[in-house]
């Protein structure tokens, strides 16, 4: 039995665009079935869109994770095609894709950005790009290139088993750390990607969003990687501690005196910190295992791409 094809859009005020993007994505794979899941647009997108052969299906609640958390909630299908409703993404590289996706029997195919002109990235944002994905590949390997990236590929056992939280433009960092913390198969090819129409205006902020990216990482560090996360405390808590405290117990054994208290107090304090922080990290870690063989159990659930 062939495998049915979701080709999911989240969107906003994207009118200049989302007929190409619906008609491209079409022409390239026929069969799939286009939802436009609109976010709230004021422009006509919806109309546009549908007018295009696209599904419509609206979400009030504005954010692009609440959008994709919506569209892996109500959409059936045996593959899933994550793409912006801007036009910038390559439609024609969506076969191979979904080809590398069954014939590797893979969760994500990541469609990683390659300009087609220089112009095409807008100022700071392939900085931040490369600063992010670099800092997630320190921690949690070094596997993906484009953090970012907004076209995926992705089998429905990862769609349906993905716990996301995000609410913004965190997501694919979310997913992107999900699927290496899993150890999920995947790969990414490189896609071409174009500038955005004149009349389209982009809604990520690179500020502002890159700030709730880098705070998205910090959170999930805390979450994957919390012996790492608080035993850094603990480690700064037991060097401070014994920085402070070294000298007074030096005084204290040549004179029998603790002339410095207050001193002593507080790196008493701070080994205790050290202790507690030690120990939060060894429990913290337990209930982390815990939590990756209940998400394991439920991705275990569903069967392979390929079959």
């Amino acid at each position: 039995m062939e495998s049915s094809v979701a080709i999911i859009i989240p969107c906003l005020n994207e009118v200049a665009s989302i007929a190409d993007v619906v008609e491209s994505f079409q022409e390239a794979v026929p069969a799939a079935s286009i939802y436009v899941y609109d976010n709230g647009s004021t422009d006509g997108t919806a109309e546009v869109a549908s007018g295009a052969g696209a599904i419509i299906r609206t979400h009030s609640t504005k954010g692009k994770g609440g959008v994709v958390r919506r569209m892996f909630s109500d959409v059936e299908a045996d593959i899933y095609v994550m793409v912006d409703g801007d036009n910038t993404y390559d439609a024609s590289a969506l076969p191979e894709m979904i080809a590398l996706l069954q014939q590797q029997s893979l969760d994500m195919v990541v469609g990683a950005r390659e300009p087609v002109e220089i112009e095409v990235w807008r100022p700071g944002h392939e900085f931040g790009n490369r600063l992010l994905s670099g800092l997630v590949a320190s921690i949690f390997g070094n596997r993906f290139t484009d953090l970012l990236s907004g076209y995926r590929v992705l089998s429905k056992r990862f769609v349906k088993t993905f716990p996301s939280h995000s609410g913004g433009f965190e997501i694919e960092t979310e997913m992107t750390i999900h699927a290496l913390e899993m150890q999920i198969p995947f790969v990414e090819i490189k896609t071409r990607y174009a500038a955005r129409h004149e009349t389209s205006e982009s809604k990520l902020n690179t500020y502002r969003d890159g700030a709730r990216i880098l705070r998205t990482i910090i959170q999930l560090i805390r979450e994957e990687r919390p012996f790492a996360f608080f035993g850094s405390f603990s480690l700064l808590f037991a060097i401070s501690s014994i920085s402070l405290g070294a000298p007074v117990i030096v005084e204290f054994m040549n004179t029998g005196l603790v002339p410095r208290f207050p001193t002593a107090i507080l790196a008493t304090g701070l080994a205790i910190l050290s202790a507690l922080s030690f120990f939060a990290s060894l429990i913290l870690d337990s209930i982390r295992l815990g939590r990756l063989e209940t998400k394991r159990l439920a991705y275990l659930t569903y069967r392979p791409s390929d079959r």
